[in-house]
Formats: structure tokens, C-alpha cells, sequence
């Protein structure tokens, strides 16, 4: 059943876009904010539960396995139902995944965090598929693209500002396994130490509940309307469109790269061989600057140093949009990645702070790539183009993937060896950028 009915009065849809456009802003900061907090409370539930990398990864596998598994139905939620009753439901599953937060503390069970994260995904899965294009037509045509140019800013800033909030609560306890011989001691240490966990993801829920009671306040409001389409991206003349499948490639492995670089980000920075003890000796200082009686440990700073690499992405896009406007997009990418690449190399040979600032700096390098592979991939493809941008939707899972293998290697060769993971899929980037550049065929 299509709920679509008359277009509003263009005065009406006017009204409703000056009112809706700074709470659908909002929105953006708020899953920039929340997708990024998977950094600290991977470092923090692998000490709890005293996993390997791979099995930390795991994280992140649950998290984006959600990106993958909700974003076909996703469209057609929000074409059943229309663009704000679909972000107050997105919003309530992410509230209801983080409420889930609370059982998997008590019962102190890492199975029960991962399956909260893949709800909590869900929930933002349906809330980018309904908020990007509800943005854009919240308006006149002619300021499109300065609303959403505007709304990824937020977004980035969500990614900023993140890890460094996260960081002070998540590892307030730091990321040391609980050391108990007797298990009825350690199963109490882990539940206690999981219970301090999950009290941000609590408040996170109330304020989700919030947002979604609100805009389910305004489902009725007058504005545009979402138009029911059933997109079939697994046709054979699609899926044999060289340019596209590319593309679809190298956002897989993008994601991936740029996620498991920042999920092992604090556990790296905290090693004796890249910061170690200056660490803690940066928190004393920070913590003095803040006016804090007490230092931040080594934990806390690692993880608000994160917010240096996703803080680097977002300056990044903001170069990054000025430069592409003068240099070819596909000879843009393949330098960004071939940058990326050589600072990842660089910081996994290297010691100490220029491990450190080389490894940080693979966001600057990440800032332009997945919005320039979307539009090299989706070039020429026309009436295709809904279908093309499902597929490397979907591709977003390379985050769910990448990321294990990133923590296989991890365990096999340590986590400065293990960055050679993302520099092969900086690699695949850069050639893509390079065939675009002359003249892949679509």
C-alpha cells in the first residue's frame, strides 16, 4: 500500500522544511556521535571479557551486520510509512538497542552487547536512509546542497566530538582485565565493571526516546513525501557495469580500512611502543588544564586521541571539497589513498609519537573517499542510479568484515603489523582512482 497522497501547498512544505531542517540536523550529529562511541567500548569490553582482537572485532562485525541486513527493507519502510514516522522508529530501535545495554550488563555477556550494537545499527540504518533525502528536499531545490552539505557537517563534528566524551566515561576504570582466580569473584568484577559501561548508552536511550517521541509529535506535519519504490540492484546488466562493481568494491574496503584503524586506535596508541607511559603522562597534563584534581589515565587519553583522527576526516572534507572542484576526482582519490596507505605503513614501522601522529593522520587522507567512490561509481548510470546507490549501501558492510581480518591479523603478528590490512585496501582505492581517472567504463 503506497501512503503517499497530494503534494502539500508549496507554502506549507516551506513552513514545515524552516522548522524540521534543525531538528533533522540534529539527527545527523547524533549517529556521527553514537557510531564512533564503538571505538572506546571496543577497547573497553576487550579487557573486560579478555578477548583477542579478533574476537573484539566482533564489535564492530555486529554493528555493521545491521547496516547490511537493514538497509534493503529500510527503503521500503520509509515508503510505506513516509520520512518522519520512519526516523521516530529509527530512532526508538536505537533507543531499544541501547536499553538492551542494561540485561547485557547484569548479566555481564558479551553476546548480549553485540546483539544490542545490531540493533542500535538497525536504528540508524533507517534513520540515514529516511533523513538524507528528507533533507534535501526540506527546501527550495536551489539550497539542497547547502542543507546537506551543512547536515554532514554536523555529522562529522558527531565523529569528532565522540571518542573524546565516550572515552571519559566508557574507560573511566580503564581497559585492564578484572584479575580474579576464583570465577564467582571475577563473573562480579565483570558485572560491576559492566554496569559503569553501559550508564551512558542509558542516558543516550532517554534522550533517543525523546527525539522520537518528538518527531512522532510531528508525523502529521505538513511537508514532502516519500514515494514508495521497490529497487532491484542484482539485475546482471547492473551487476556486469564495471565502474559500478568497482566502486561497490572499494566502498567495501574503504569502510572496513577506516573502521578498523579507529576500533584499534586506543589499544594502539596505548602500547609501550607507540605512546606507553606519556599516555598517562599527557592525561596528568590535560587533566591540570581542565582544572581536574584527578589525571585522566592512559586509557581515557588514547581514547580521546581518536577524536584527532575523525576530527582530521572532517577537516579534511571541508579541504577536500575546495581541491575537488579543481583537480580530476579520480587522480584526488588515488593520492588520498595512496597517502593514507603510506602513513599506515609508516606508523606500523615506526615508534613512539610518529607512530602515533602517522597512524592519526590516515583520517585526514580518509576525509574524501567514500563521498568521491559514491559519485565516480554512480557516474553515468542514469535511471540506474537508485539501484547503483543500493548496492554500494550494502557495501557499507565491509565494516562488519574488514575489521575481523584486521583483528586476525592483529593476533597473529600484533596491531602495528596488522595495519598492513588497511594499507592493501588503500592500495585497491588508489587504483580505482587511477582507472577512473582514464576513463573506466561504466
Amino acid at each position: 500500500m503506497n501512503m503517499q497522497t497530494q503534494a502539500p501547498a508549496a507554502g506549507a512544505t516551506a513552513q514545515a522544511g524552516r522548522g524540521m531542517v534543525g531538528l533533522v540536523v540534529t539527527l545527523f550529529f547524533a549517529w556521527g556521535f553514537v557510531t564512533v562511541l564503538n571505538d572506546p567500548l571496543i577497547a573497553k569490553l576487550k579487557g573486560l571479557f579478555a578477548l583477542n582482537y579478533t574476537e573484539a572485532m566482533l564489535t564492530q562485525f555486529a554493528f555493521f551486520l545491521g547496516y547490511f541486513v537493514v538497509s534493503a527493507p529500510a527503503g521500503a519502510i520509509i515508503g510505506r510509512f513516509g520520512y518522519v514516522r520512519s526516523i521516530a522508529l529509527g530512532l526508538a530501535i536505537m533507543a531499544a538497542g541501547y536499553l538492551g545495554f542494561a540485561p547485557a550488563a547484569r548479566a555481564a555477556s558479551f553476546p548480549g552487547f553485540l546483539v544490542a550494537l545490531f540493533f542500535v545499527a538497525g536504528g540508524i540504518t533507517i534513520l540515514q536512509v529516511a533523513a538524507n533525502p528528507y533533507i534535501a528536499v526540506l527546501g527550495s531545490a536551489a539550497t539542497s546542497h547547502s542543507r546537506l552539505t551543512l547536515a554532514q557537517a554536523f555529522n562529522s563534528f558527531g565523529t569528532f566530538v565522540g571518542p573524546f566524551i565516550g572515552s571519559l566515561f566508557i574507560l573511566q576504570n580503564g581497559v585492564a582485565s578484572p584479575n580474579f582466580s576464583d570465577p564467582v569473584a571475577l563473573a562480579a568484577a565483570r558485572v560491576q565493571e559492566a554496569e559503569i559501561v553501559q550508564r551512558p548508552f542509558l542516558v543516550l536511550a532517554a534522550i533517543l526516546v525523546l527525539f522520537a517521541a518528538l518527531f512522532w509529535a510531528l508525523r502529521n506535519a505538513p511537508g514532502p513525501r516519500a514515494h514508495a519504490h521497490s529497487p532491484n540492484p542484482f539485475r546482471r546488466d547492473l551487476l556486469g557495469k564495471p565502474r559500478l562493481m568497482f566502486g561497490v568494491v572499494c566502498i567495501f574496503v574503504y569502510v572496513g580500512a577506516e573502521v578498523s584503524i579507529g576500533s584499534g586506535l586506543t589499544n594502539y596508541l596505548m602500547q609501550p611502543s607507540v605512546l606507553g607511559t606519556q599516555a598517562a603522562q599527557l592525561g596528568v597534563r590535560v587533566a591540570a588544564w581542565f582544572g581536574r584534581a584527578n589525571a585522566f589515565n592512559a586509557a581515557q587519553m588514547a581514547g580521546m586521541l581518536v577524536s584527532v583522527y575523525w576530527g582530521l576526516a572532517m577537516v579534511g572534507r571541508f579541504l577536500g571539497s575546495f581541491a575537488l572542484a579543481r583537480v580530476t576526482p579520480g587522480k584526488m582519490l588515488a593520492f588520498n589513498a595512496l597517502m593514507a596507505g603510506a602513513l599506515a605503513l609508516t606508523s606500523g614501522l615506526s615508534l613512539g609519537v610518529v607512530a602515533a601522529v602517522a597512524v592519526l593522520a590516515v583520517g585526514l587522507a580518509n576525509s574524501i573517499m567514500f563521498p568521491t567512490i559514491f559519485t565516480l561509481a554512480l557516474e553515468g548510470l542514469g535511471d540506474e542510479t537508485p539501484n547503483g546507490s543500493a548496492l554500494l549501501c550494502m557495501a557499507i558492510v565491509g565494516g562488519a568484515i574488514v575489521p575481523v581480518i584486521y583483528g586476525k591479523a592483529a593476533d597473529m603478528m600484533g596491531l602495528a603489523h596488522a595495519l598492513v590490512v588497511p594499507v592493501v585496501c588503500y592500495l585497491i582505492i588508489a587504483a580505482y582512482g587511477l582507472k577512473t581517472a582514464r576513463g573506466l567504463a561504466n
